[in-house]
């Protein structure tokens, strides 16, 4: 019984994080060709919906691996699967006390976004000034690309999460 949990588990983060991937593909560019990164909300959806610490852990690197395949950033490859490995510890660790004081998934799932998108866009640009540099300032590339996208994450969390919810719920099979 409970490797059918965990067999469902991945299946449903894996479609999660291959949605995410093809959201990222599409999505259109913010600003000096830098696009929201939609791997990073389903991210979040998995931190919300998982308690495994090893389950959240391999869901962050793949969502680095599946963005470092598709960014446009000249070298966030690395600043990629960086970010998001330490986006995913933060947060994890940070959703433990916030999971039980808090019991509205809507909150949760906004505080997540904004909170993780911050850090997640902060340690994507630290990482890319470290290995290969930024095009213009940090402060500029945070102020022009990070807020936005943490606006944009922000309400595509709170859309997504309701849509994945219900499709997950309606699609559980009666009496498990």
């Amino acid at each position: 019984m409970n490797s059918k949990i965990n067999l469902k588990r991945i299946i449903i983060n894996s479609l999660f994080l291959g949605i995410g991937a093809v959201l990222h593909q599409i999505a259109p560019p913010i600003l000096l060709g830098m696009k929201p990164d939609f791997s990073l909300v389903m991210l979040f959806i998995i931190l919300l919906l998982n308690d495994d610490y090893k389950t959240c852990l391999s869901a962050g690197i793949v969502a680095g691996l599946l963005a470092a395949a598709t960014t446009t950033f000249p070298g966030g490859q690395l600043a990629n699967v960086i970010d998001k490995f330490i986006t995913t510890n933060i947060m994890y660790f940070a959703l433990i006390p916030l999971k039980t004081i808090i019991n509205n998934n809507q909150i949760k799932i906004m505080f997540t976004s904004i909170i993780g998108t911050i850090i997640s866009g902060s340690a994507f640009l630290l990482t890319a000034l470290i290995t290969v540099g930024l095009p213009t300032s940090f402060k500029i590339l945070f102020i022009s690309v990070v807020i936005p996208a943490t606006l944009i994450n922000t309400v595509a969390a709170f859309i997504l999460f309701n849509a994945l919810n219900a499709a997950v719920r309606r699609a559980a099979p009666k009496g498990m």
